[in-house]
């Protein structure tokens, strides 16, 4: 259970309402609608196509950059991994350089294709849920992990993809809230990453239920 107490927000709701916008502008929405079957198959073409999925674009823009934070220099973080750009792990060695549009462009393939897919594949129902829901469960993917069912690890075999198959929607943004803590230790900063952020960011449950009917 969270800490605190979550709840929408004006600021979470701007966001939801300028992800559907996004859906729309993008072509996002209308070729998910012209597929025979707009559901698993339709989002793989899609992105195929070179389409981007708004619950990545909303995940991107509102929590993973602000959390995450941006260097174009590599560095060690604190657990002494080389990291670059917005948390950006793979591939990073000492001395890398990247420019922003390097950095966005990386980072937008990788939600896409080793985040927002694996998820959309490995949990049933992920890609009917809420676009705030599926937001909030990829930042927190990028943050802890994809993970699978078995062994149960990480987004995948977490309490939050079991209530989103579920579509108990409420539970699984409350859900996400125990990935708290590090080396067993429950960390403010994390505890707000992932309740109701701070003056500047989005929480991602605040944002998770903001979308929310």
């Amino acid at each position: 259970m969270p800490i605190g107490r979550i709840i929408a927000t004006p600021r979470g709701k701007a966001a939801a309402a300028g992800a559907a916008l996004f859906a729309a502008a993008s072509g996002w929405t209308a070729f998910i609608a012209s597929q025979p079957d707009p559901r698993v198959a339709a989002i793989h073409e899609a992105i195929a196509k070179g389409y981007t999925p708004p619950a990545v674009r909303l995940a991107v823009d509102k929590l993973i950059k602000p959390w995450e934070g941006l260097r174009l220099v590599a560095y060690q973080d604190s657990v002494k991994v080389w990291t670059i750009c917005w948390g950006e792990t793979k591939g990073v060695r000492p001395g890398m350089r990247a420019t922003i549009e390097e950095c966005e462009a990386k980072l937008i393939y990788r939600v896409t294709h080793d985040y927002y897919l694996p998820l959309v594949d490995g949990v049933n129902d992920y890609w009917q849920a809420p676009i705030t829901v599926q937001a909030s469960m990829l930042s927190g993917a990028y943050n802890f992990g994809v993970g699978s069912k078995k062994p149960r690890r990480g987004q995948i075999g977490s309490r939050a993809s079991e209530f989103i198959t579920k579509h108990e929607y409420r539970h699984a943004c409350e859900a996400q809230t125990a990935w708290n803590k590090a080396g067993g230790d429950v960390l403010p900063g994390l505890v707000k990453r992932r309740e109701m952020g701070d003056a500047q960011r989005l929480g991602e449950a605040e944002l998770c239920v903001s979308g929310l009917p």
